[in-house]
């Protein structure tokens, strides 16, 4: 075969393979997704009464007044919780840096929450997930915030649990992950709830 049937040959399977994994493919997962997943096909959104875009149920957003429940912490980004900067905080677990920040955490932790200096604190509460955009925490990270969200809101722990209750999600298909609450959510539930007071 001469030099220039194989380099038409080349081109040739070059451009049919762009068209079906660079055109057809694409469209073809695209249409399913929105037919078969519309929502999560298009990110997931959380809208307002309003129809006004509040946020994503797959991306964390910050909350640290004391009437929310916090997220995890996030390295994503100067401030945390950056988007368009998702990223850990890429430090080895034998970094001084990162140990002293997950010290630094779990004592900010302990006293915004009115523990003992002794308390257990879940992993997830002091910790970034690898992206710096988790939404959700586990169930043992909402309850210890559970008597600062009543306190701040001025309903009754029980009152508080039941809102966390609701928003608690199991494990998938009963068997993969571990149960979890997404923060955005549950805040969200607690504002319907239990309205903030006017200043």
């Amino acid at each position: 075969m001469s030099l220039g049937r194989q380099l038409r040959s080349a081109v040739l399977l070059f451009i049919v393979l762009s068209v079906i994994t660079g055109g057809i493919y694409p469209l073809v997962v695209t249409g399913i997704a929105q037919v078969g997943f519309p929502r999560q096909a298009n990110g997931s959104l959380i809208v307002d009464k309003a129809g006004n875009v509040i946020g994503s149920s797959l991306i964390g957003q910050n909350f640290d007044a004391p009437e929310y429940f916090h997220p995890r912490p996030s390295s994503a980004g100067a401030n945390g919780y950056d988007s368009s900067a998702s990223s850990g905080s890429n430090l080895g677990p034998t970094n001084k840096k990162l140990l002293d920040g997950i010290k630094s955490n779990v004592d900010s932790y302990r006293q915004d929450n009115g523990l003992s200096a002794d308390a257990l604190i879940p992993v997830d509460a002091v910790t970034g997930s690898g992206s710096g955009l988790d939404s959700d925490i586990s169930p043992d990270n909402a309850a210890l915030q559970v008597a600062r969200v009543a306190k701040a809101r001025g309903a009754t722990e029980d009152q508080i649990r039941q809102v966390v209750s609701q928003a608690t999600t199991g494990r998938t298909l009963g068997i993969l992950g571990e149960p979890r609450v997404n923060v955005l959510q549950l805040n969200l539930a607690l504002d319907s709830a239990f309205p903030k007071k006017a200043p």
